[in-house]
Parts: structure tokens; C-alpha cells; sequence
């Protein structure tokens, strides 16, 4: 039989956490935003859950590819734009919106020869300090596309650096707000963060951004988790025992010995490790189920092995269900941000680290 590691996508629960996003915005449109292949989950295993969104919002042209492949004919959205003058080429062809946040996009579309005429987002670098044009420069960027007879439409959007946080956005929006206070097109400013956080990021957005919060993490943890914003989990990470061992107290545990049983103890060895995906700094202590029951992992993880105590569940043994994240059989949840946050990371980082030997199947 195969190796007894797999990830489930859940499709139900993409479809939730976007109806989600929309009650956060009931006015405006959705970009569902499936960069980094959707953030791990893969674009055409969540294509069905997500495709009642007005887009789809990702990162690059073999993405965009992707999803026209898959039948839809909706926006699609470039987030960070070309990245040399022939891309245009491939945006004309496919119909894809595209983010503007340089000089030299600008000029590659005045130079690109074409009879269909851009769909633009032209960004604002309003305080985050990656990308896009400064208050200062926006409004003649806006000036010099506005002129172009390559460009068809403009819509104008920024980035919050802190709308996860206590800082929030007040200054940001302020100042997009100021330098676009009288230029016309569509607005996009709300991320996940700001969707379900700020009101008046989600007032001031013709389409939302969300991202993380598609795919049941909480944009804020642990000041939220996911279940207060009333998400649901779109990805599983299940496995098995594989084998038990019975240590007496002052036997350690994995590479290193860094664990070391105050007392006797039992203890479970299960097939996932860091070549699965699974964070090989997780620490000793680490959440996991085990046949839906919480207890913690002991030891390092290493490469296709980690180990967790069996002392509140006495009865488990080879076979017993083990849920790295995600639901367990008995319908029991243990949410990717209270995993990522033990090993001192996101969950976007944990969920876009499945590896490709870990097999993956689709729910609804």
C-alpha cells in the first residue's frame, strides 16, 4: 500500500470562506487570489470551489495560462504586471488585467503594438514600500497611461503593510485617498486583512483582495483565529502511525536527543516529516490529533518521520489516524495558524510548503 501521508483539499470550504468575503463587502467584487498555486492548494483543484468570484487575481503568465485553460472567461489580474515587453504580447491574447507599478511597464505598453486596448491597475506605493508609484509620482503615471491608446481602462489600488496589526491603515488610506480623490476608475485596496478588519478600506473598494482568508487562515492570528472570523479549513494534512515505542524516563527521542521522557511514556511515530512539507523546526510541543485527540509532537522532525506522545490517547496504535492540521475523522479541527504559530511562522508559509510527494485529494 502506499505511504499513508495525503492532503485533502476541501472544496466546501473555499465556497464558505468566499461567500465569507463577500458578506465582509456585499458591494463590491471579489478577486480571488490564487498566486503561489493557490497558496499551495494547486489553481485546478480549487478552480470548482472558487469560480463564483468576479476574477481571478495571481501572480504570473504560466498561472493566467492556468486558469483561461480551465474554461473561465472572467478578469483575470496580473498582481505584480509584466515582467518584460513581450508579456503584453501574451495579456492581449488571453485578456488579462494587468498591475502597472513602474516606469518601465508603462513604457513597454506605449511601444507595444496591439488593437486591443489594456485593462490597467495602476498602483500606489501608499506606505509599503515594495511596490509601486509614490504619492508624488502617481498622479503623472495616471496622466501618462490616461494618454496612452494602448490602455482602455485604469483602476487605481495600494497595499496595506498593517492591516493585520494594531498600526492599521489610517495613514495609508489617507494618502490614497487624497491623491486619488478626483481621478476616475475602479478602486482595490482591501486584502484579506483589510476585507474583514477595516470598514472603510471595504467602503473604499470597488473589488477586494482576499487571499489567506480563502483558504481558512486567519489574516491576524492569534488576535483572531479562524473560527472567530468564521472560516473553515480548505486543506488537511492527514497521516498514520506507523509505529509505537514504550521509553522509560530518561530515554530521549529523534536526532540530537534534544527530547528526554521525564517519566515512562509512549510514544508514536508517524510518516510525515520535513521532505512532506511539515516544518522541520517545528519545536517539542507542537499541536497535532491524534484519532481526533490533541496532544503535542516530541523530538525533531526529521525527514519522513516525527513523533508525538500517546499519553491522552492510551488507545491509539499502528494505524491511528494522525492530523498534522485540518479536520480530523471525528470532526475535530486543528487550525494551520495554531501549527504555524508553535513553529514561529504563517500558515500561508506552511500551506504553500506541501510537497509534491504528498497525494492530494479533492472534496466537496
Amino acid at each position: 500500500m502506499p505511504r499513508p501521508i495525503s492532503a485533502t483539499i476541501h472544496l466546501a470550504a473555499l465556497h464558505h470562506n468566499l461567500a465569507r468575503s463577500r458578506r465582509a463587502a456585499p458591494d463590491a467584487k471579489v478577486w480571488a487570489v490564487v498566486k503561489a498555486n493557490a497558496y499551495g492548494h494547486g489553481i485546478e483543484r480549487v478552480f470548482e470551489g472558487l469560480r463564483s468570484a468576479d476574477g481571478f487575481a495571481l501572480l504570473d503568465l504560466e498561472e493566467a495560462q492556468r486558469v483561461r485553460g480551465l474554461g473561465w472567461r472572467g478578469p483575470v489580474l496580473l498582481l505584480e504586471g509584466v515582467f518584460e515587453p513581450r508579456d503584453l504580447e501574451l495579456c492581449s491574447r488571453l485578456d488579462l488585467w494587468h498591475t502597472v507599478h513602474c516606469d518601465e511597464q508603462i513604457d513597454w505598453l506605449a511601444a507595444h503594438k496591439t488593437n486591443t486596448g489594456h485593462r490597467v491597475f495602476l498602483k500606489m506605493n501608499s506606505g509599503m514600500n515594495r511596490l509601486g508609484f509614490t504619492p508624488e509620482s502617481y498622479r503623472s503615471a495616471w496622466a501618462r497611461l490616461n494618454a496612452l491608446p494602448q490602455v482602455d481602462e485604469i483602476s487605481l489600488m495600494t497595499h496595506f503593510s498593517d492591516a493585520d496589526g494594531g498600526q492599521g491603515i489610517a495613514a495609508q488610506m489617507a494618502c490614497f485617498a487624497e491623491v486619488t480623490r478626483d481621478l476616475p476608475g475602479e478602486r482595490s485596496v482591501s486584502n484579506s486583512a483589510a476585507t474583514l478588519r477595516h470598514a472603510d478600506a471595504v467602503a473604499a473598494s470597488d473589488w477586494i483582495r482576499p487571499g489567506i482568508s480563502l483558504y481558512g487562515s486567519a489574516p491576524d492570528y492569534p488576535e483572531h483565529s479562524s473560527a472567530a472570523w468564521g472560516l473553515q479549513p480548505s486543506m488537511t494534512l492527514a497521516s498514520k502511525i506507523i509505529a509505537t515505542q514504550s521509553i522509560d524516563a530518561g530515554a530521549s527521542v529523534g536526532y540530537g536527543s534534544k527530547f528526554v521522557a521525564q517519566s515512562p511514556m509512549r510514544i508514536g511515530v508517524v510518516a510525515c516529516g520535513y521532505a512532506d512539507g511539515y516544518p522541520r523546526v517545528a519545536p517539542t510541543g507542537t499541536p497535532v490529533l491524534v484519532d481526533g485527540v490533541r496532544t503535542r509532537l516530541i523530538g525533531r522532525v526529521s525527514m519522513d518521520m516525527v513523533t508525538v506522545d500517546l499519553t491522552p490517547v492510551p488507545n491509539a496504535g499502528m494505524g491511528s489516524e494522525v492530523t498534522l492540521w485540518g479536520y480530523a475523522s471525528n470532526g475535530s479541527v486543528l487550525g494551520i495558524d495554531e501549527v504555524a504559530h508553535s513553529v514561529g511562522t504563517l500558515g500561508y508559509e506552511l500551506m504553500c510548503a506541501l510537497a509534491l510527494r504528498v497525494p492530494v485529494q479533492v472534496v466537496d
